[in-house]
This record gives structure tokens, C-alpha cells and sequence, in this order.
């Protein structure tokens, strides 16, 4: 380097500052490339920027409203499950009402159906046991017609005769039973 400083000294040119004219030439080139970007490439560059800016914000813009009308939709698919989970236990609850009231019912129904087959049964029995005791005082009749015919020794055929007879004998053995009770 000092072998620079030297020669500069010397008188000569100095390799570090360039001619005036290639300065004055350099520095308008310089000023029309300029000038040509500014006016040309600049607009250009920030109309990009500017869309590409405004796509942003216009994309988060989006992004917001997005975002609040999925939390909308959110609070709303909440609401109608819990509507939903309400009306299914309403339902439920419903159902087990129904069913307890059919059990009910169906228990009731079984009862009548009992007492009616029990009714029947007592009027059937009853029915037997007057078509049994019919059958026997009959039989029993004509057993003590034909007996009473043998002690008497006459025939007691005549049949309102026997029917008194047997009534009259029938009646006593019925008091006498009641008596025994």
C-alpha cells in the first residue's frame, strides 16, 4: 500500500477515483436505469405486492370468518345432540311408562281372565254337584220306592206319589245333615 500512496504523490493519476467523463457517462446510465425501473418495474412490483398483501389479509379475513362460522356450527351440532339426547331419554322414559302400564294391564287382564276361569269353574262344579245330587236323589228315590214297596208289601208305583214320598224323605235327610253342621 505504500507503494500506492507513493506513486499517487508522485503525480500521476490516481487508479482509485475514475475520469470525469466516465463518471458523468456512469452516473447517467445509472440515472436512466433508474428512472426506467422506477417508472416500469416498480409499479409492477408493488401492484404484486399489493395484491399479494391484500390476499393476505384477505385470506386471514377468510380464515376468521371460517373459523367463527365452524364455531357456530360447532355450538349449533352441540345444541342438537343435546336436544337429541334429551328427546332420546324423553323417549326412554316414555317407553318405560308404556311398558310398566302394559305389565299393568296385562296383569289385570290375567286376573280378570283367573277370576272368570275360577267363576266358571265354581258354576261348573256347582252345576255337577246339583246334576250329581239330581242323579242321586233320583237313584236314592227309587231305591227307597222299591225298598218301602217290599216293607209295605203294595207296589208304589204311582208316580206323584213316589215323587211326595221321596221329596218328604229327601227333605228329612236334608234337615238332619244341616242339623249335623
Amino acid at each position: 500500500m505504500s507503494q500506492l500512496l507513493i506513486a499517487a504523490s508522485e503525480g500521476g493519476e490516481n487508479p482509485l477515483v475514475p475520469p470525469i467523463p466516465e463518471l458523468v457517462i456512469g452516473l447517467l446510465a445509472f440515472v436512466i436505469v433508474f428512472g426506467f425501473l422506477a417508472k416500469k418495474l416498480l409499479p409492477n412490483i408493488n401492484k404484486v405486492l399489493e395484491e399479494r398483501r391484500e390476499a393476505i389479509e384477505g385470506g386471514i379475513e377468510k380464515a376468521e370468518a371460517a373459523q367463527t362460522e365452524a364455531q357456530s356450527v360447532l355450538e349449533q351440532y352441540k345444541a342438537q345432540l343435546a336436544e337429541a339426547r334429551h328427546e332420546a331419554a324423553r323417549l326412554r322414559q316414555e317407553a318405560q311408562e308404556q311398558g310398566a302400564a302394559l305389565i299393568a294391564e296385562m296383569r289385570a287382564e290375567g286376573q280378570r281372565q283367573r277370576e272368570e276361569i275360577v267363576a266358571a269353574g265354581h258354576a261348573q262344579i256347582e252345576a255337577d254337584r246339583k246334576a250329581a245330587a239330581s242323579a242321586l236323589r233320583q237313584d236314592v228315590g227309587k231305591l227307597a220306592t222299591e225298598l218301602a214297596g217290599k216293607l209295605v208289601g203294595e207296589s208304589l208305583e204311582d208316580h206323584a206319589r213316589q215323587s211326595r214320598v221321596i221329596d218328604r224323605f229327601l227333605d228329612e235327610l236334608d234337615e238332619k245333615a244341616e242339623a249335623a253342621r
